[in-house]
C-alpha cells in the first residue's frame, strides 16, 4: 500500500512539473499595435523630442528592429496581413474598409485562418481590445476569427474622448480618453487570465486623426516646445510644428497607458512569461516629402491646404517600430538589422510559442523567431502592394532588395509615375532613378523578380490587358 502511494505521489509531482514546464514552454503574447505611428515618432529610434519612455522601455530590454516593413502603407489590407501571413489582393482586401464597403459585406473571412485562432485552438485565451477595421458584419466580428473576448470598434476610426465602443457584443458611449479606456479593459483581462496562456492584442486608435482632444497631461510636455520638423519651401513651418506638437500627444497617449499595462504585468509576475510586441500599423509622413499621412498621403502647402493624392510606399510609409521583449531569450538592447515583414507575424508568433504550423495554413511570409533568439537568417527582398480606390486610383507593387540597396515601384494602370531608388546613396528618395540609363540593368533585373512575385501570388493587375509600363521608350506588358 505504501508503495502504491509513493507510485501515485510520483506520477502526481511528475505530472505537477510537466504541466510547470509545458506552461514555462508557452510564453503569454501581448501585441501592442498602433495606429499612424512612424518610426521616426520613438524615443528609441532617434527622436528625442517625442516622448515615449514606455516604448523605449521595451527596447532597453528587448530587441528592436531598424528594417521592419509593412506590405501595404494603409489600416485594412495591413491588418489584414499581419493576422494571416496573406497579402492584401488574396484577401481582396486591398484599401481602407470605408462604411459604404462595410455596409455591403467586404470584411475578413471567417474561414481565412488567423494566429490568434490558431492560439486559440491550443489552449490560449485571446483577445482583442481596440480597433479591429476588418469588417463590421457578424460574419467579420474579431469572435469569429479567433478571439475570445473583444472590446473596442468594428470601424475604422473613433473619437479620442467618450468614445462608442463595443463591450459584451453591446455597444455604448464611454466616458474618458479611449487610451486609457482600452488600457483598463486590458488590465482587466489579465488579472482575469493571469493563471492561463493568453495572447492578448492592445490595438491603439492612437495617434490616428483626430488628435486631439488628449488628457493635460499628454498634451502639456509639448506646449510652446520649439520642434524640429521637416524642411519645405511650400509648407508654413508654423503650422508643421503645431500639427507635430498634437501628433505628439496623442502617441503619448498611447504611450501613457502602455506603461500602465506594463506595470500589471510586473505587479502580477507574469512580466518574466510574457513576450510583447511593439509596432504600428503603417508608417507615416507629416510634410516629409511635402506629403501628409500614409500610402494614400495628399500634397500639402501653405497651412495644411491639401493638393492632389500622393500614392506612395515611400520609407516613411511602409517602415514601421518594431519592438520585441522577450526575457530569457532577447538580450537587452539587442538591435536587429535585418529586414522582416508584418507579413511574417504569423509565423513568427506561432514560433515564438512553439507551436507548429498547421499543415493547411499558406502562408507568404517566414518565422524570424530565429533572429530573436540569436541565430542569423539569409537575407530576402520584401514585397508590397497597394490598390487605393478610395478618394484616389492606383495600383502600387515594390520590391525592396534584401540588402536594403535599391527599392522599386511600379504604378500599373499608369504611364510616367514608375520609381526607382537607390536607398544607400539617396535614403530619403529624393531622385526617381527609374529613367536613368545607368540605373537600367538594376530597373529591369528587379521588375523580372517583382514579375515572378506577382505570378506567385496569382497579382490580379497582371490580368489586365491595360497593363503596361514604359521601359526605354519601348511598351513592355508585365
Amino acid at each position: 500500500m505504501k508503495t502504491h502511494h509513493l507510485v501515485l505521489s510520483a506520477a502526481l509531482l511528475f505530472n505537477i512539473l510537466l504541466t510547470a514546464a509545458h506552461a514555462a514552454e508557452r510564453p503569454n503574447v501581448l501585441v501592442i499595435m498602433t495606429d499612424d505611428q512612424a518610426r521616426w515618432a520613438v524615443g528609441a529610434y532617434g527622436n528625442s523630442e517625442c516622448r515615449t519612455p514606455n516604448m523605449d522601455r521595451l527596447a532597453r530590454d528587448g530587441a528592436r528592429f531598424t528594417n521592419a516593413f509593412v506590405v501595404t502603407p494603409v489600416c485594412s489590407p495591413s491588418r489584414a496581413s499581419f493576422f494571416t501571413g496573406r497579402y492584401g489582393t488574396e484577401l481582396r482586401i486591398t484599401d481602407w474598409i470605408n462604411k459604404p464597403e462595410a455596409e455591403t459585406g467586404v470584411g475578413l473571412p471567417a474561414d481565412v485562418p488567423t494566429w490568434p485562432r490558431v492560439l486559440q485552438q491550443r489552449g490560449y485565451v485571446t483577445a482583442l481590445i481596440g480597433k479591429w477595421h476588418l469588417g463590421e458584419k457578424p460574419q467579420f466580428h474579431p469572435t469569429n476569427l479567433g478571439f475570445s473576448h473583444f472590446f473596442g470598434f468594428l470601424g475604422g476610426g473613433q473619437e479620442p474622448m467618450d468614445p462608442t465602443l463595443e463591450q459584451d457584443g453591446q455597444t455604448k458611449r464611454f466616458k474618458g480618453p479611449i487610451p486609457d479606456l482600452l488600457a483598463d479593459d486590458a488590465i482587466t483581462f489579465i488579472e482575469q487570465n493571469k493563471d492561463k496562456p493568453f495572447a492578448m492584442c492592445l490595438f491603439f486608435r492612437e495617434p490616428h486623426q483626430a488628435y486631439a482632444p488628449v488628457p493635460e497631461e499628454d498634451s502639456a510636455p509639448f506646449k510652446g516646445v520649439d520642434l524640429h520638423v521637416p524642411r519645405s519651401r511650400i509648407i508654413d513651418a508654423d503650422w508643421l510644428k503645431e500639427i507635430h506638437r498634437q501628433y505628439y500627444a496623442s502617441v503619448h497617449a498611447a504611450d501613457r497607458n502602455i506603461g500602465r499595462v506594463l506595470d500589471k504585468l510586473n505587479q502580477l509576475k507574469l512580466a518574466e512569461n510574457t513576450v510583447v510586441i511593439f509596432t504600428s500599423d503603417h508608417g507615416y509622413n507629416i510634410g516629409h516629402h511635402d506629403i501628409y499621412t500614409k500610402g494614400n498621403a495628399a500634397f500639402i502647402a501653405g497651412k495644411g491646404v491639401h493638393g492632389p493624392k500622393r500614392p506612395n510606399m515611400f520609407e516613411n510609409s511602409i517602415r514601421v517600430p518594431l519592438i520585441v521583449r522577450w526575457p530569457g531569450v532577447v538580450k537587452p538592447g539587442t538591435e536587429i538589422a535585418d529586414g522582416v515583414s508584418n507579413l511574417d507575424s504569423f509565423a513568427t508568433i506561432l514560433g515564438i510559442c512553439g507551436v507548429a504550423m498547421p499543415a493547411d495554413v499558406k502562408q507568404r511570409g517566414v518565422d524570424f523567431s530565429p533572429l530573436l533568439r540569436g541565430q542569423t537568417m539569409p537575407p530576402r527582398d520584401l514585397y508590397g502592394q497597394y490598390d487605393l480606390h478610395n478618394a484616389g486610383l492606383a495600383f502600387m507593387r515594390m520590391i525592396r532588395t534584401g540588402d536594403g540597396n535599391w527599392k522599386l515601384v511600379r504604378h500599373h494602370l499608369a504611364n510616367g509615375l514608375n520609381e526607382l531608388y537607390d536607398l544607400k546613396n539617396d535614403p530619403h528618395e529624393a531622385q526617381n532613378l527609374y529613367n536613368a540609363p545607368a540605373a537600367a540593368r538594376v530597373r529591369d533585373e528587379l521588375q523580372e523578380k517583382l514579375t515572378a512575385w506577382q505570378k506567385s501570388i496569382d497579382d490580379p493587375i497582371l490580368g489586365n490587358p491595360l497593363n503596361t509600363v514604359s521601359v526605354g521608350g519601348s511598351v513592355d506588358a508585365r
